[in-house]
């Protein structure tokens, strides 16, 4: 196994400390050790039932866990106000199918505390490629990939400090794929924290300061794509991820 150190130049957003979760007899997290920082954009990587979903609802306390503990901009996962300054997109995300686009967004601004306009509403939907029209019709007609965008719309409004999304290029097309990274670029210029969960280990060499392998409930490696690949001995980040889950 192989965690690479962090420097502790900015302060941390996420803290992971010695987090253990089990589901009957497995073991879905053993001893979970993280610092994310702010400003910092993060990939959790792994293959299906890695724990990475576990993960991330144990951080917003979606889910008990066994031992160990997650903080928040410094503060306990379990105090509501935690929370305050984050957005976050499930993996498997279904907007309530009885309102419209617009009720959505409305809602979630409601509830994140930020009023949008109609016009930065329709602004946003155009950034991800979601026909601002759209936004009048039930969420029942929407396909997988206008949900999701509509989902990430509402993170993005939220105007948070943070953004935990749970696979968001999920039942993306190519085209709104790369805006939604060419928007989490411009999220991680103005120095927004970004946790996110994927498969997608092309999304995480382009887009991630760095990344952490889950494997078998353990953090295997920490650290940028290119240490990866490097302590890996690969040409791609692939091949690094093999090497690594392998080992």
């Amino acid at each position: 196994m192989l965690t690479s150190p962090q420097s502790s130049a900015r302060p941390i957003a996420i803290r992971i400390s010695d987090v253990a979760k089990r589901y009957a007899r497995l073991q879905v997290l053993d001893g979970m050790d993280l610092q994310v920082e702010q400003g910092e954009f993060f990939g959790l990587v792994g293959v299906n039932g890695a724990g990475k979903t576990t993960c991330i609802k144990g951080l917003l306390d979606f889910t008990s866990i066994d031992a160990g503990s997650f903080e928040i901009f410094g503060i306990h996962h379990r105090e509501t106000r935690a929370r305050e300054q984050l957005a976050f997109l499930p993996e498997r995300f279904l907007p309530p199918y009885y309102l419209s686009g617009r009720d959505f967004l409305d809602y979630m601004g409601r509830l994140h505390g930020c009023i949008t306009s109609d016009q930065e509403r329709r602004g946003m939907c155009e950034k991800l490629d979601l026909d601002p029209e759209a936004l009048a019709k039930s969420v029942r007609e929407y396909s997988k990939g206008m949900a999701q965008k509509l989902g990430l719309a509402a993170c993005f409004l939220s105007g948070k400090n943070m953004f935990v999304l749970d696979e968001p290029m999920s039942g993306l097309d190519p085209k709104a794929r790369l805006l939604v990274k060419r928007h989490l670029q411009v999220c991680r210029s103005e120095e927004r924290t970004i946790f996110i969960s994927t498969h997608m280990l092309s999304d995480v060499d382009e887009l991630c300061d760095r990344m952490g392998i889950l494997h078998e409930g353990k953090l295997r490696f920490v650290g940028s794509p290119r240490e990866c690949r490097e302590t890996y001995s690969s040409n791609t980040l692939e091949e690094a991820y093999l090497s690594c889950i392998s080992s």
